[in-house]
């Protein structure tokens, strides 16, 4: 992966502190890792392993204590507020546990949101394409199960496009069968649109998807795994 594409992040001696009154605690430990374009990495690592830590700072939601990291040419570590805001907006999708839909919009307009105010959006409809509910376009979240809300929510995380989604335990409020649906939506995701794509899970699993495992360990990186071929969601067993 690292000799065919170029380097989406850079990161070097990253370090989070998080003072707490009397107490700091040290989220990252000087990280050093390369993430790159088109690539698939799952994040894992027990709570408090600093997995959430390192993707909100790849999102512009959070920035270092000490270290650097770099978006291709852009050096987020430095960026003003208002930079990072323009980073979110024109070159990051998230994807959280909870899927925040607007409960009086159907589908469609869920993603219609986004695509208002992206730089180069896809229709709304190709976007829910994608991830298998074209038709469940105009049905209300309230109509739709957890799995196809967690769809819609990709849906409007790439419809603008992004060079990057993150993704924050996007099946963890799922069972095992929808899981697999929404794994099956990020994938095709990758692998079509070449987004590079960061998911944060505690099912190892779910590992055997990505092209790159990065397990973290007391805010640092303890093991970093090439998978030589990557499963299809389907095959993972839970």
């Amino acid at each position: 992966m690292a000799g065919r594409h170029k380097a989406v992040f850079r990161i070097r001696g990253l370090t989070k502190l998080y003072p707490m009154g009397e107490v700091t605690v040290q989220a990252l430990r000087g990280v050093d890792l390369d993430l790159h374009e088109g690539e698939l990495a799952v994040l894992l690592g027990p709570s408090g392993s600093g997995k959430s830590t390192l993707l909100n700072i790849l999102g512009g939601l959070d920035t270092a204590t000490d270290g650097s990291v770099h978006y291709l040419d852009h050096d987020l570590t430095h960026a003003s507020e208002r930079q990072l805001t323009r980073y979110r907006r024109d070159h990051v999708g998230f994807v959280f546990q909870f899927y925040n839909l607007i409960p009086s919009l159907t589908a469609r307009e869920n993603v219609a949101l986004v695509t208002d105010i992206a730089r180069r959006p896809m229709a709304p409809e190709q976007a829910l394409e994608l991830v298998g509910l074209e038709p469940r376009l105009d049905h209300f979240p309230a109509q739709l199960s957890g799995g196809e809300q967690q769809r819609v929510a990709i849906a409007r995380a790439i419809a603008k496009q992004p060079e990057v989604l993150l993704c924050d335990e996007p099946t963890g409020a799922l069972d095992s069968a929808t899981g697999v649906l929404v794994l099956e939506a990020l994938e095709r995701v990758n692998r079509e649109l070449g987004t590079f794509t960061a998911l944060i899970t505690h099912n190892a699993s779910i590992a055997d998807m990505a092209d790159r495992v990065i397990r973290l360990r007391d805010g640092r990186v303890a093991e970093v795994h090439v998978n030589a071929e990557r499963r299809a969601p389907r095959e993972i067993s839970w």
